[in-house]
């Protein structure tokens, strides 16, 4: 790519396996494309590069390649670092084609395994699942002392297990930076711990966008059943009105575990009223899911709305730097 200004013009780090290629790939790059998710979905990166002169070499799979964006003159962004787990070559012309996930996920967080667990809270399970895998735990304070009578993890790979766990208190669990997380959906804070900055998106930077909202009265609450023991019948405990309520499928063990249930899928219904997708035609390195946003010089409906980043996808070629950012209503 041909150097414009320190402003745009693009700019971006590679390294495999501890060997810098950006020099290397400066020159073959045809495409490089992120895709940053809120958790529920790994990081993927996806690079294609000309193998015209049949010079460059397929790497392994299970490379390690770490990833920085951003602009000439400006500081990088680190997008962390991803396992190589798909590599394909095709031509005329001869292009090398790179597919990487998120390094974080290791193949003993994604085994599967049996285990019963009793009157625990939310972080003492993510604590003893982090230790075994040898990660750093981090739980929103709000989170850790969610009370789990009982659950069973059965046939069920670690990360599925709190991924489905996490989606009862609508939370996140997901693994960045050597560090087990478990932070409520629409948290705006990042691995470490600190909150992200609110970021403007004008209608200017963008060239393509759509805003959508839901049928308010599409469900007015949900319903969560639970199976009382003592009384040996299912029991239900709702979250706004039964007039028109979403019901659970899961029967869950008592009543409090019913009533979060429901709270978090009436919470996920809530976010879920109001959408926006804006396409940047010059992409912003610092958005990251969970960032909090506003945009201006749309309607007055939409600029008034707060908006929580969910997925970054971004794309870098000879024609620039753009991207594709996802939002769902925030503050919920």
């Amino acid at each position: 790519m041909t150097p414009t200004s320190n402003h745009t013009t693009p700019a971006y780090r590679l390294v495999v396996d501890g060997k810098d290629i950006t020099p290397t790939v400066r020159a073959l790059l045809v495409g490089l494309s992120l895709t940053e998710a809120r958790g529920d979905d790994a990081d993927t990166l996806d690079l294609s590069l000309s193998d015209h002169d049949g010079a460059l070499a397929l790497p392994p799979k299970g490379a390690i390649i770490t990833l920085a964006l951003g602009w000439l003159g400006q500081a990088l962004v680190d997008k962390g670092t991803f396992k190589v787990d798909e590599v394909e070559h095709g031509g005329a012309p001869d292009v090398l084609t790179i597919r990487a996930r998120a390094a974080d996920l290791s193949a003993q967080l994604r085994n599967r395994r049996d285990q019963s667990w009793h009157a625990k809270t939310l972080g003492d399970i993510v604590n003893t699942i982090a230790q075994r895998n040898s990660l750093t735990p981090r739980v929103a304070p709000a989170l850790a002392s969610r009370a789990i009578a009982h659950i069973d993890q059965t046939n069920e790979s670690d990360i599925a297990f709190l991924t489905r766990l996490a989606q009862r208190f609508d939370a996140v669990a997901t693994v960045k930076a050597g560090c087990l997380l478990c932070l409520p959906k629409g948290s705006n804070t990042t691995a470490s711990g600190k909150t992200l900055p609110t970021i403007t998106l004008t209608r200017a930077s963008g060239d393509r966008h759509s805003y959508k909202t839901a049928d308010r009265d599409s469900y007015t609450g949900v319903v969560a059943y639970w199976h009382d023991g003592a009384q040996a019948n299912r029991k239900s405990e709702a979250v706004g009105t039964r007039v028109n309520a979403k019901t659970l499928k899961d029967t869950y063990a008592n009543a409090a575990d019913a009533q979060q249930a429901a709270q978090a899928a009436w919470q996920r219904i809530q976010r879920g009223l109001a959408t926006m997708t804006l396409m940047l035609a010059q992409a912003n390195p610092a958005l990251v899911p969970e960032t909090p946003a506003r945009v201006s010089g749309f309607k007055r409906e939409i600029d008034g709305t707060d908006w929580c980043v969910v997925r970054v996808s971004s794309h870098l070629d000879e024609s620039g730097y753009t991207q594709g950012v996802e939002m769902e209503l925030g503050g919920v």
